[in-house]
């Protein structure tokens, strides 16, 4: 099977805490912040240079938080013990 590159299409379903599915969320919506200041710091920016790394940065959190999304979206969060 070759590999060009692209996510492959297989789809495994994880069982998940609770905590990690938190910890998670919160850790995208951190990147979704810090994508959006660094968006609007590029407007500060002069040389070429650090405004394409700059771009690169943003579009890494961007991605990075959309793989995230998509791990939470084929997990399950398992159940906690209830304790009597």
């Amino acid at each position: 099977m070759s590999h060009d590159g692209a996510e492959e299409l297989v789809h495994e379903h994880f069982e998940i805490s609770p905590r990690f599915r938190e910890i998670m969320e919160r850790r995208i919506v951190r990147l979704q912040f810090d994508a959006a200041c660094d968006e609007l710091t590029l407007k500060d920016l002069q040389h070429p240079d650090h405004i394409r790394r700059h771009m690169r940065l943003v579009a890494a959190q961007l991605e990075e938080a959309n793989r995230m999304k998509r791990f939470l979206e084929n997990s399950r969060t398992r159940v906690p013990l209830t304790v009597r």
